[in-house]
């Protein structure tokens, strides 16, 4: 009788601690997340993929506050837009969706240019950390689903007039 009693308590306790749990991620949830995107300045980059050359027209995000806001607080972006940011040096990275309204893909691009990994279809509000597989100098946010799309996949070639002008191609 007495394990009964025990265990009926610890299941109602863990039902409890499960309710106030559910509750507080329901507040969170709901609570209004507010802010306005940022507009920075745009460049032209291009992906070389086996499919041929894909064109973005991309905000440039290259100051530790530009790349931790993001694309945060928008609520649509145009298919051929996204954003880019510059870690100026390779390094391991690690990006998540917080106040982020738009699924995207995320491409982690290497110190030569080249795509290293791609983390598609980024969920909307999501705080799991999505990570390079090797140092990145820069990561590319484009609209979910671009990627698979587009054919964009490791191993194509980034160029750009600011980040990987060296590598560009006409």
């Amino acid at each position: 009788m007495r394990r009964r009693v025990q265990s009926f308590v610890l299941g109602l306790a863990l039902i409890v601690a499960v309710g106030v749990m559910a509750s507080l991620g329901a507040r969170v949830l709901a609570e209004p997340m507010t802010g306005e995107p940022q507009h920075l300045a745009m460049e032209t980059l291009t992906i070389s993929t086996h499919d041929g050359a894909r064109r973005f027209h991309v905000q440039v995000a290259n100051t530790e506050e530009t790349r931790e806001k993001g694309l945060m607080f928008r609520r649509a972006m145009p298919a051929d837009e996204g954003m880019i940011f510059d870690f100026f040096a390779p390094q391991p990275v690690s990006f998540w969706m917080r106040n982020t309204w738009i699924g995207l893909d995320i491409i982690f691009i290497d110190g030569e240019g080249r795509v290293i990994n791609v983390a598609a279809n980024a969920r909307p509000m999501d705080e799991t950390p999505l990570s390079s597989l090797g140092p990145a100098r820069a990561v590319l946010e484009l609209n979910a689903g671009e990627a698979r799309r587009l054919g964009i996949q490791p191993g194509d070639l980034v160029s750009d007039d600011q980040i990987f002008k060296s590598r560009r191609m006409n």
